[in-house]
């Protein structure tokens, strides 16, 4: 299978590498006449730097050879999404599009797919940070800024950075079977599947509230009376405003309303306190307005796809977090017991 991974100059490194080892790894359980043959293309051929100061070779640029290729991945960086690639590429890029048996991005490699007109009435991701500047750009676009990866027909594009990782070994899961795919990821050192989506990874919140005064206001008495029950009434009279005008500042700057940015801010208190804290569930859920630890972990799973416990464990900073949940035995399971066992 001929694979092309696209890259520009600033590209992020681990967009690139990460599928590469994952390629590279299914190879040496696949015989040579059914490896995946892997190419770098650029806008020409050489060197390009990475966001990260290190050079990748690309073998030659997009139009100096004819060929179609059977999966076409377009790698993203830091500065890609203000990046304007020429008509010529973004034509190539469309007949390839056509061709391909599959074709996507890692990362915000989507803002490239998405100028030559390939995310139209798609369900796509990106890295969380662009997410809501990739939908404002593209609205014919679907994002979906919490999946990890989303597949829509032949279109496959994946969240930041280390999910092309995800992406890749669902890719492999699909050509050559779910054993293989995890074979590889414990090669790897990594999960088959990770568990939630992007938002455990996101910072915490604030949508929207530095970009106008009402959200400010609002924000500060939202953190400041957790344990009310905060109507929408409430929180227009803490911010001075109709109903009516607080509705509509939200739906400009926050994208979301008054009563999901609370539990959003829940949520966030929740995990801080979750990740600095050993305070118990229960005391957690209180301190952050939820009616009981069920409520909370119902509103974690639902938000976060993890439960606060998981949560906990992914990213408290000490020792004990970092080596994974108990075992019935009492044994600590990490990583690559996970795996065995899904």
């Amino acid at each position: 299978m001929k694979v092309a991974i696209v890259v520009f100059d600033g590209a992020q490194a681990l967009d690139v590498a990460g599928p590469l080892d994952v390629f590279a790894e299914a190879n040496t359980f696949l015989p040579e006449h059914q490896r995946y043959e892997v190419s770098l293309l650029g806008r020409k051929a050489g060197n390009v730097s990475c966001s990260n100061g290190m050079q990748l070779a690309v073998s030659f640029g997009f139009a100096d050879r004819d060929i179609q290729w059977d999966l076409l991945l377009v790698a993203g960086g830091p500065q890609l999404p203000d990046s304007e690639p020429c008509d010529e590429f973004l034509t190539w890029l469309q007949s390839q599009a056509r061709g391909a048996s599959r074709f996507g991005s890692v990362c915000n490699g989507a803002f490239v797919l998405a100028r030559a007109g390939l995310l139209d009435g798609k369900e796509v991701t990106t890295h969380w940070s662009d997410a809501g500047r990739l939908s404002n750009e593209f609205p014919h676009a679907n994002v979906q800024p919490d999946r990890i990866f989303v597949r829509d027909g032949k279109l496959f594009t994946s969240a930041g950075v280390t999910a092309g990782i995800d992406l890749c070994l669902a890719l492999v899961a699909e050509d050559w079977g779910h054993e293989l795919a995890v074979r590889v990821a414990k090669r790897l050192v990594v999960y088959i599947q990770r568990e939630g989506g992007q938002s455990q990874y996101s910072p915490y919140i604030g949508a929207g509230k530095d970009e106008d005064p009402i959200l400010s206001k609002v924000y500060q008495y939202v953190s400041e009376h957790l344990t009310d029950t905060l109507s929408v009434e409430e929180l227009a009279n803490a911010a001075s405003v109709s109903r009516r005008t607080l509705s509509r500042v939200f739906a400009k700057h926050a994208k979301v309303t008054p009563s999901v940015f609370v539990e959003q801010v829940r949520v966030d208190t929740a995990r801080k306190l979750l990740e600095d804290s050993d305070a118990p569930l229960k005391t957690v859920a209180y301190k952050c307005g939820f009616h009981s630890a069920t409520h909370m972990r119902t509103t974690f799973s639902r938000r976060l796809n993890v439960t606060p416990q998981q949560y906990r464990q992914r990213f408290r900073g000490d020792a004990a977090a970092s080596q994974g949940p108990l075992g019935a035995a009492g044994e600590r399971i990490g990583p690559m017991s996970l795996q065995a066992a899904g």
